[in-house]
């Protein structure tokens, strides 16, 4: 079960800790002002939703999504389960806030509780309850662990995380996690939006915003998921990165008193003295070698993080 090559850490170790600077950063400004503290929660819990569950193909929009969590509003032509779907994963963050802490250990039973909110009004017959029988996963390059085995190794995940022996660092952990209770695939139904939701719950009490992998990145995202199966977590890695360095991103920019401005790259590029192009800026982005974000389709970063990539690589020359 524990094939993790660890051949990657040292590619990723800047980045690593330019994320560790960022929520050293969050942490030394608390408390954030309470108003636009709670906007942003208020409205990276329903990005949160929407991403998750339409990588599971929820068809709702993100502004559907937000009628429905705060509007109580029905959204016409789209289904029940889309909306119980949409409501539920809602709850099941409100959840997780009420027992996260920095003294949290992973336990089973809160697995399961998120699971059985996460099913609520769905399938209640399998909410909150490991599978007892065989699963296949359209599209993935393995076949889930047989039912009789599940339980055994959850304990064993959970024990792991909570141990640590390999000494990774909690951005590794979560990642770890998240893909080996994929694979273990626990339950009949809703196995992908627990696992994000408990694999946030592992940042969170860190002291990480929760990390949101994008709708637009589900095909990355799945690659990288069965990548993993083989020990390779270096794609993995670089998209919880990724996430994870967009909410921090959106946290400091809401301080008082920031100055960093991301930008789109393609506006970025126009201005005067800019040494790289629209496409290696883009590239160095998408490989998480500068300080960058991504909102929808375009990628967003500032002058300071290529010109700190600028004076990195001649000191390494």
């Amino acid at each position: 079960m524990w094939n993790i090559d660890l051949n990657y850490r040292e590619e990723f170790q800047t980045t690593f800790d330019r994320l560790y600077e960022k929520k050293q950063i969050l942490q030394s400004s608390r408390p954030l002002p309470t108003i636009a503290l709670n906007k942003i929660k208020e409205s990276l819990s329903i990005e949160w939703t929407y991403n998750s569950n339409s990588i599971e193909g929820n068809s709702l929009t993100l502004r559907e999504t937000q009628m429905v969590i705060q509007e109580g509003i029905t959204i016409k032509g789209k289904s029940l389960r889309e909306h119980f779907e949409t409501y539920n994963h809602d709850k099941a963050i409100d959840f997780l806030f009420t027992v996260v802490n920095d003294q949290y250990v992973l336990r089973s039973i809160d697995i399961l509780s998120l699971h059985a909110l996460v099913l609520r009004s769905i399938e209640e017959d399998f909410a909150g309850r490991l599978r007892n029988g065989g699963v296949r996963i359209s599209g993935a390059n393995f076949v889930p662990p047989n039912a009789n085995k599940v339980s055994d190794l959850l304990d064993e995940l959970i024990d792991f995380i909570n141990t640590n022996p390999l000494q990774l660092n909690d951005i590794e952990l979560a990642t770890v996690f998240h893909h080996k209770l994929v694979w273990i695939h626990p339950f009949f139904d809703g196995n992908g939006r627990t696992v994000r939701l408990v694999m946030n719950l592992l940042l969170m009490r860190c002291g990480f915003p929760p990390a949101i992998i994008l709708k637009n990145d589900r095909k990355k995202y799945y690659e990288a998921l069965n990548q993993a199966n083989a020990g390779n977590y270096q794609k993995l890695t670089l998209l919880m990165c990724q996430a994870l360095e967009r909410t921090l991103n959106i946290y400091i920019n809401a301080l008082p008193g920031n100055d960093k401005e991301y930008i789109e790259i393609s506006n970025l590029v126009q201005e005067p003295n800019m040494p790289y192009g629209q496409e290696y800026i883009s590239l160095l982005a998408r490989q998480g070698k500068i300080d960058a974000y991504k909102e929808g389709r375009n990628w967003l970063t500032t002058r300071e993080a290529v010109e700190n990539y600028i004076s990195t690589r001649k000191r390494k020359r």
